[in-house]
């Protein structure tokens, strides 16, 4: 299995540095590769499959990065492309099912049952890596959004509450740190 996560995750990397993908390779660098480190890192914490959550952490925005126009349903559209990637390398269908049903359930705006320890566990290492990605979130509300310095650390602010409060409680144990400290950085006086 190390072969075929080894292939995904330069899959993955290789659409992040297509002139294509207009989030350039902040996507990877800040992003996809961070979520995937996290997920690693707390995967035997939530008792979850090490295969499964390691590909679909690196799986989880590969719509987004394939194409832009995708973001708004790229949690179905990346399921989609995840079944296309894996049956060549040939994954087992009941595991691309359940890295399916990961990518589907990840987004925190988009509130789906998550049914599974990975789902879960991907679910959590993608908003925990909003906490350990700060400054592209600020890169973002400033360079690329144009927004003052008081919208954009508002925005900020709202977006890593939001995060937060989306997290399982074993979640927030490990996050609250980052948490607590992004309150303080992004606080106005």
């Amino acid at each position: 299995m190390e072969k075929i996560i080894k292939a995904v995750y330069e899959e993955v990397k290789r659409r992040c540095l297509l002139p294509s993908n207009e989030y350039g390779i902040g996507a990877w660098d800040h992003h996809i590769e961070l979520v995937y480190k996290i997920a690693l890192k707390i995967h035997k914490e939530y008792q979850a499959d090490h295969d499964i959550v390691a590909l679909a952490a690196l799986l989880h925005d590969v719509a987004s990065v394939t194409n832009k126009d995708f973001y708004e349903n790229h949690h179905i559209i990346g399921a989609e492309i995840a079944k296309e990637i894996l049956e060549p390398l040939n994954v087992k269908e009941e595991q691309i099912n359940h890295i399916q049903k990961c990518i589907l359930n990840h987004r925190g705006s988009v509130i789906n049952e998550k049914n599974t320890r990975e789902e879960i566990c991907i679910a959590d290492a993608d908003a925990m890596a909003h906490f350990y990605s700060v400054p592209s979130l600020l890169r973002m509300v400033y360079v690329e959004r144009n927004m003052s310095i008081d919208e954009g650390a508002e925005f900020v602010a709202n977006k890593l509450e939001r995060s937060y409060k989306k997290l399982t409680p074993e979640g927030k144990e490990l996050i609250e740190p980052h948490y607590e400290a992004s309150k303080i950085l992004l606080k106005k006086i």
